[in-house]
């Protein structure tokens, strides 16, 4: 019985992870073709001749190494941010004992279940007041820090032993060397999954980018590829091929730190 539920269980999973790769590999398939048609089957895709043209075309074409460099660019400063400003508002909150404590981590808590778009028409009018329509302030400096960046460090640190800290401050340490040199070191694994997630919510982000800027020197990559869309009409070629450039980074930041994601997202999960 334990092997055949190990059977059923395993081939699940396969199936699983085959609908989930199937979209990935179609959309490889299709960069690789040229002027393929929305209908073509998956026969017709795998026997017909491949060409990597599309990716040269997509390179070459409507600033798309600037929208490129424009994702990396935000995604990186606002990833940097977040862990640098959370892990401190994260540290105090959950360390400091003060009368606004458990108020500030309220509102934390609020903020969290308002959603993005009940803030996108006072937030635009925001960036208009400052100036900031296409700019990159308007880009990072909304997001440099998040309530849920907070949420997640602050419950993280509540899980660390005080001793360490503790002896730390017997021996004169200050706050900034407790949080920097022993309190970051030991939330490691959760830094990287905030990384990680902060950062693919920026480069995959639409919406914002979308309305902050219309001008193509500040587009961002899913901005980029929309507009991208409409001039060429639906060329699924060159508009896949865009697309896989696309999800390269994703893909290989997932290969490079997938145990470190697993640590992370299962970092508390068992006490001894």
């Amino acid at each position: 019985m334990n092997k055949l539920k190990k059977t059923i269980l395993y081939t699940f999973l396969i199936i699983i992870t085959l609908l989930m790769i199937f979209p990935l590999f179609w959309m490889i398939l299709f960069s690789l073709k040229k002027f393929p048609d929305g209908n073509t089957n998956i026969i017709n895709l795998l026997t017909s001749a491949f060409s990597f043209s599309n990716y040269k075309d997509a390179l070459q074409a409507d600033n798309f190494g600037r929208y490129f460099f424009n994702s990396l660019f935000v995604s990186t400063i606002v990833t940097i941010g977040n862990l640098v400003f959370s892990i401190m508002t994260a540290y105090a909150l959950a360390r400091k004992e003060f009368i606004l404590n458990k108020l500030l981590f309220f509102t934390v808590l609020a903020i969290l279940i308002v959603p993005p778009h009940v803030i996108m028409i006072p937030l635009y009018k925001l960036m208009v007041k400052f100036n900031w329509i296409n700019t990159y302030y308007a880009l990072i400096i909304p997001w440099i820090i998040t309530p849920f960046s907070i949420f997640l460090l602050k419950q993280y640190i509540e899980t660390l032993p005080r001793d360490i800290e503790d002896a730390a401050r017997i021996d004169g340490a200050n706050e900034w060397y407790i949080l920097f040199k022993i309190v970051v070191p030991l939330s490691k694994p959760i830094l990287t999954v905030l990384a990680i997630y902060v950062f693919l919510s920026n480069w995959n982000s639409f919406l914002f980018p979308f309305l902050f800027t219309n001008l193509p020197e500040y587009r961002t990559l899913p901005v980029g590829l929309a507009f991208y869309l409409g001039k060429q009409s639906i060329d699924w070629g060159h508009l896949m091929a865009g697309a896989s450039i696309s999800a390269l980074p994703v893909i290989i930041l997932f290969l490079l730190f997938q145990r470190q994601i697993i640590q992370g997202l299962t970092a508390g999960a068992l006490k001894e």
